[in-house]
């Protein structure tokens, strides 16, 4: 026996390693103990004396490394299970019909002449995972507050829809449109969960995998925040996702599990429907993808309840005194389990229990029939309920539920743990048949023969209806459900703008200091300041919004517990329980998902906010779009700010800072009202217009649309709104913002954003030095003038027997006499979406190719987009014109040294924001 001299010095797993020890008798009686048992009664009896002591010491409260991974059995054990309140019997008849209804709906969405199909497979794996939620767990709305938030999977959506038939919130004509939202208009059903297809069903759309976990995080953060700034009583609402085991492996699926454990959001229970298997084949057919999963999610902070097994395995690990069956089961790859999942009874016996004497004494008692239905746990009514209730008493942490289950599961031997089960969408007469006797569907041969199967409902006054309808009633009504019960916000009057409409005087200021002041004063208003929600990447100081630092606070949950750095300035960082912003790390990701949980709650929770998420403009849109789209698809809105834009604007950034084409990616989606203003007084009247049309009126008059803003940091000098202001303009996307004074030949010079001031220095070129008189419009919104166009377009097709419309900028630019010349700091496709209506000869510069580091000067030379070079491009429409002799176009090329990078001008320093 080593004494404890010999012993290695250096523990690892979390131990201290030179802690002195103040009695080694003690110490080595205790490993004296541990070598005897190893000694006298074996490793494995060593291990589980080992496992019930770090047990015992967590109950004491001693602190002991977390274990990272866990035996390949249930967490909870069967000793340990609550009684199971529900009627089994009652609950598997209603499954089995819902489970029928699922799979016959996708199977006729498939029959010929329509073939849009649908998924099966995944509803068949994790149709007991809800229907245990919805039996016992999913608070509805019919409090008036805002119940549980449920994100379910997005490919288990037939199975959802086949139980809302039973409850008669669906009907058969319903479930026949499903995937045809247009054809079968007015009773069609969404192919997944669609809020913005199905705005009183959904909630959560997530089949954009990965969006749901990550969504789920933040709305249960978004509920605690609510409680936190006295908004909204969320103390009673669950955060539910649902989600698979292939989905796992999207970065944002796990990205974000340390916030929530950081936050101790034990308001948030992910349910991992672990069917080892992806859209194609095994997810680790190798390896074990639930000891991953526990792993990792251990490993962020989080509890973790395995469910791995159901009740016909509660004998067999009840003998197992020797670990020899939990060490089988620790050592089996995923891949075997999948082949089990589709073989024999007399195939499990051999290859799993007949490679030792000691596993195949085991069931020698069992028939074939018996061993083959041993099964997963996710299936068990009992075994899943035991973990849901388990996670809702858990306290301080996040839970995960890891739940074994078969892909395919009651679909028979075609479908049941097959690699090309996602993809398969229709059972044959035969498949149905099967399908019927092992739910016990009291369906006719005759009836599975000809035609498309039937669904089948057992009744409305049947006992199985009436315990589903009971059961929602005692749990606060049906879900999903969205619901609208916010109220229309009384907005500011004119005092909140009067600073913007002012301009900056002899001040210089970038468009972002123009937003943040006019936010700044709207966070004073006494009726809507508190709903502003501030979110910001880590660079509230980048965008000029340290000043509100002192008063509205950074958001934690657990206070500031530390004297900050710089506490003694005016700016001190400063945290806070009630804090309104939200500081979520270097993380657009995160942010975006806590826009759209803030930009949701007139919905979730019946409590407007106004999200204002400020970007870096290059990681906005284009590192998560897809979370756009999300965002528009749940009818989210507020304000979105992608600051520091533009090409040119960042001096010394280069390639990967240089946003020129967000607002090309903005117009993209249908929800996105995206502008580029120049002005302070342009912002104002957005930004009014945009709570407007978000938050002003009646729940039915509110939009479901969301306002882009792309704001810079180059400091200029805002003008004050003039006297004769076009604010339909300003809105509609263009205006004229300063008329040409001197010079003979007319031009039309159309700039957005930052690109106004060069556009109105090439004015004042071309009149003292070209004899042309040049407009100068500002044009807000590229993408509103196009959005609006093509709408004209579209209904000038279908009504040709009306008076044909004319689109806005036509109307609005008619009557001024071209050529047009448009700029921007963005690449030539955003000015050039609205070329076709221009009424007159049109051409466009651009910073189209990469970004570099430079000075502003320089980069704008090189992309021709400067004062010169719109003054070249002027004068070279004109030329083609015959208005000028094309003699000038040289002449300026030379006199502006325009092929000369080094040529130009540094131009404006700065840009603080």
């Amino acid at each position: 026996m080593a004494s404890g001299s010999d012993r290695n010095p250096i523990i690892i797993g979390g131990l201290p390693s030179q802690v002195p020890d103040f009695d080694p008798e003690e110490t080595q009686e205790w490993l004296d103990s541990l070598d005897a048992a190893v000694d006298e009664r074996g490793r494995e009896r060593a291990r589980y004396l080992m496992l019930r002591l770090i047990e015992r010491a967590r109950e004491k409260r001693v602190a002991v490394p977390e274990m990272r991974s866990t035996d390949y059995i249930n967490t909870i054990a069967t000793k340990d299970e609550p009684f199971f309140p529900g009627d089994e019997e009652i609950e598997r008849k209603v499954l089995n019909a819902t489970r029928w209804n699922a799979a016959v709906m996708v199977s006729r969405a498939q029959r010929p002449g329509i073939g849009v199909g649908g998924h099966i497979a995944t509803f068949a794996s994790s149709a007991s995972l809800y229907d245990v939620g919805f039996n016992h767990f999913f608070r509805g709305k019919d409090d008036g507050l805002g119940g549980d938030q449920i994100f379910f999977q997005g490919h288990a959506s037939p199975g959802i829809y086949a139980r809302a038939f039973l409850l008669d919130r669906l009907s058969e004509a319903q479930l026949d449109g499903f995937r045809q939202e247009k054809s079968k208009a007015g009773h069609a059903l969404s192919s997944y969960p669609h809020p913005r297809s199905m705005p009183d069903f959904w909630e959560f759309p997530t089949v954009s995998m990965g969006l749901g976990p990550l969504g789920a995080i933040y709305q249960a953060r978004m509920n605690r925040y609510m409680e936190a700034r006295g908004i909204a009583d969320t103390s009673a609402s669950h955060v539910w996702a649902y989600l698979g085991d292939g989905e796992m492996d999207e970065p944002e699926s796990l990205g974000q599990l340390s916030i929530a454990a950081r936050e101790g959001l034990d308001n948030l229970t992910f349910v991992v429907n672990c069917n080892l298997q992806r859209l194609d084949g095994p997810v680790r057919g190798n390896g074990k993808i639930i000891q991953e999963l526990e792993s990792q999610f251990r490993g962020a902070g989080w509890n973790v309840i395995k469910l791995v097994w159901d009740r016909t395995w509660d004998p067999l690990l009840a003998q197992d005194r020797t670990g020899i069956l939990v060490n089988k089961l620790n050592t089996t790859p995923d891949g075997q389990f999948q082949t089990y999942a589709t073989e024999t009874g007399a195939y499990i016996r051999d290859h799993f229990f007949g490679d030792d004497p000691r596993l195949r004494d085991m069931v020698k008692d069992m028939s074939d029939d018996q061993i083959l239905h041993l099964g997963r746990g996710g299936h068990d009514h009992r075994k899943v309920y035991a973990a849901y209730a388990a996670a809702k008493a858990h306290k301080g942490q996040p839970t995960v539920i890891l739940a074994q289950t078969v892909k395919g599961w009651t679909l028979g031997p075609n479908f049941e743990g097959r690699n090309a089960t996602h993809q398969m969408k229709k059972l044959t007469a035969d498949d149905l048949k099967r399908f019927r006797d092992r739910l016990h569907i009291p369906i006719a041969d005759k009836q599975l023969e000809d035609g498309n199967p039937p669904y089948y409902h057992p009744g409305r006054d049947s006992e199985e209806i009436q315990y589903m309808h009971d059961r929602r009633k005692s749990l606060g009504g049906y879900v999903p459900t969205r619901v609208v019960r916010a109220k229309p916000l009384p907005l500011p009057d004119e005092k909140a703008y009067a600073t913007a409409k002012k301009g900056s005087g002899q001040q210089s200021i970038a468009t972002t200091m123009a937003f943040v002041r006019v936010l700044k004063d709207l966070m004073r208003d006494k009726e809507i300041g508190k709903r502003f929600v501030l979110i910001a990447p880590d660079e509230y100081r980048t965008f000029g919004m340290d000043a509100f630092f002192p008063s509205a606070k950074i958001y934690n949950p657990l206070g500031q517990q530390y004297e900050s750095v710089d506490r003694e300035l005016l700016l001190a960082y400063k945290e806070s329980p009630t804090g309104q912003m939200l500081h979520d790390g270097i993380s657009e990701a995160g942010c975006t998902a806590s826009l759209i949980a803030a930009g949701s709650a007139y919905a979730t929770h019946g409590e407007p906010l106004i999200p204002v998420y400020v970007f870096y403009s290059m990681f906005g849109f284009q590192r998560t779009g897809d979370q756009f789209w999300q965002m528009a698809d749940q009818l989210s809105r507020g304000f979105v700010l992608g600051a520091t834009a533009g090409r040119t604007t960042l001096t010394g950034e280069g390639l990967q800072h240089a946003d020129g084409h967000s607002q090309l990616l903005a117009s993209t989606n249908p929800a996105c009202v995206s502008y580029d203003p120049a002005f302070g007084y342009e912002i104002a009247h957005i930004v009014k217009d945009g709570l407007r049309r978000m938050y002003g009126g009646a729940p039915d008059e509110n939009e479901d649309v969301f306002y882009y803003l792309t704001v810079y940091n180059e400091p200029i000098q805002h003008p004050a709104e003039p006297a004769d202001v076009d604010v339909e303009g300003i809105l509609k996307g263009v205006h004229r913002y300063r008329g040409g004074e001197k010079g003979r030949i007319p031009a039309q010079i159309l700039a957005s954003g930052v690109a106004v001031p060069w556009a109105v220095e090439a004015q004042r070129i071309l009149a003292e030095e070209w004899d042309v008189k040049a407009d100068v419009w500002s044009a807000t919104s590229w993408n509103e003038l196009r959005r609006e166009a093509v709408e004209v377009e579209r209904h000038n097709l279908l009504h040709p027997e009306e008076e044909q419309r004319v689109p806005y900028v036509t109307q609005k630019l008619s009557g001024s006499e071209g050529p047009f010349v448009a700029v921007s700091d963005w690449m030539r496709s955003v000015p050039d979406q609205i070329s076709r209506w221009v009424p007159g000869a049109y051409q466009s510069l651009g910073a189209d190719g990469f970004g570099f580091a430079d000075t502003r000067g320089a980069a704008r030379r090189f992309f021709h987009i400067d004062a010169q070079s719109i003054v070249l491009a002027v004068l070279t429409e004109l030329a083609k014109e015959g208005k000028v002799d094309r003699s000038a176009l040289k002449t300026a090329l030379d006199r502006y040294e325009l092929l000369d990078v080094a040529a130009a001008g540094p131009g404006p320093a700065g840009g603080d924001a």
